[in-house]
């Protein structure tokens, strides 16, 4: 297998999961905060997308393309 398709295989489902946790995320502020404005929804997907890797580097399931 190449390294591209290599790389995406050890990704895929780590995209999943932080696009799925973005959703969640978007869902709960919608329900504690009536009317979430625009750029706090784009501050809210750029916590997770920025936090995501650190928190699955320290529980230790980090794929070896992040620990390179």
């Amino acid at each position: 297998m190449n390294h591209l398709a290599e790389t995406v295989r050890q990704l895929a489902p780590h995209w999943g999961v932080m696009f799925v946790a973005m959703l969640v995320a978007l869902a709960a502020a919608e329900r504690l905060v009536d009317g979430v404005p625009l750029w706090g929804s784009l501050l809210l997907v750029l916590v997770v997308a920025v936090g995501y890797p650190p928190v699955v580097r320290a529980v230790g399931v980090a794929p070896d393309v992040w620990e390179r």
